[in-house]
């Protein structure tokens, strides 16, 4: 049997298991948290480099693509330092292939009820595929990366002054601690309700699943989250905060939306390449199985 593993700095609440088939073959797919320790996830690649087929780096990004430009996180890399043998992914590659995606079949299945096309993006240049799916399909946006990425509120609300801020700013925070930027660990399970006016202004919430819940405000009323990574818990907040359709961007395995990074290893791992896909195998890959965005009412 295949494995792949995603290790993250992010909670171990949101650490999950599942055996799965793909293109005949079995794959044992695991996330293991560490709870914002990133030399704890530094010794668990350490101990498992060459044990396992693929490996996903989870809760952090090894670096962020915005418009073909590639930004390094400086500050994750020493997390993967030990990783020499199996191959390595944060899940950049599925990112740039399902999420582009989104709106086809946003259109194809809730097209009547969004009458408003109106979509915040709480980050960007963490989801530029994403991103580019609400841009192309003729929807107003915001993106929200200085709001939820610095706590900065100020909307972005053009294309080109996001790759403008992106050029200025992801060489500076490349280099900050990425618990500045983003919630690891327990901080993760903490919801503070701010920029309500955007999310109340938005018929469509997208981005990361943790970003998106950050300051998510508690009436999200009729709303549309386009997301991945989800948990039962996250579902049944989403449920109770009144938001009408859930759509994650990876399958939902036993009652889990795997994140990209998980996916991607997943599928390096049925490859049997033993190296990260190019994005033309990716894509073919997502379409022999059929991988597609899923969408969920919630109320």
């Amino acid at each position: 049997m295949k494995r792949a593993v995603s290790v993250s700095i992010g909670s171990t609440v949101r650490d999950k298991s599942v055996e799965v088939e793909l293109l005949g073959e079995k794959v044992h797919i695991e996330r293991i948290g560490t709870n914002g320790d990133m030399e704890k996830a530094a010794q668990l690649y350490k101990e498992l480099d060459g044990k396992v087929d693929a490996f996903g780096v989870g809760g952090a990004d090894l670096g962020v693509t915005v418009d073909g430009k590639w930004y390094p996180l400086h500050s994750v890399s020493p997390m993967v330092r030990f990783v020499k043998q199996t191959p390595l992914v944060d899940g950049a590659g599925l990112k740039n292939t399902l999420e582009r995606m989104i709106v086809p079949q946003l259109e194809a299945q809730i097209g009547d009820y969004l009458q408003e096309k109106r979509v915040l993006i709480t980050s960007g240049a963490d989801r530029w595929g994403m991103a580019m799916s609400f841009v192309n399909g003729g929807y107003e946006y915001v993106f929200g990366d200085l709001m939820f990425g610095l706590g900065l509120p100020i909307p972005v609300r053009k294309v080109s002054t996001m790759k403008v801020v992106a050029a200025i700013i992801m060489p500076l925070v490349g280099r900050l601690p990425f618990d500045w930027v983003y919630p690891t660990g327990e901080k993760q399970l903490v919801r503070v309700p701010k920029f309500e006016k955007y999310y109340a202004w938005a018929n469509v919430v997208a981005g990361d699943c943790l970003f998106v819940q950050r300051h998510m405000p508690d009436d999200m009323e009729g709303k549309v989250v386009v997301t991945n990574t989800t948990t039962e818990r996250d579902v049944e907040l989403f449920r109770s905060l009144g938001v009408k359709y859930l759509m994650t961007t990876t399958p939902v395995l036993d009652g889990r939306s795997f994140g990209t990074n998980m996916m991607e290893a997943a599928l390096i791992a049925v490859s049997g390449k033993g190296r990260p896909l190019t994005a033309e195998e990716l894509t073919a890959l997502v379409k022999e199985l059929h991988f597609e965005p899923k969408i969920q009412e919630l109320n």
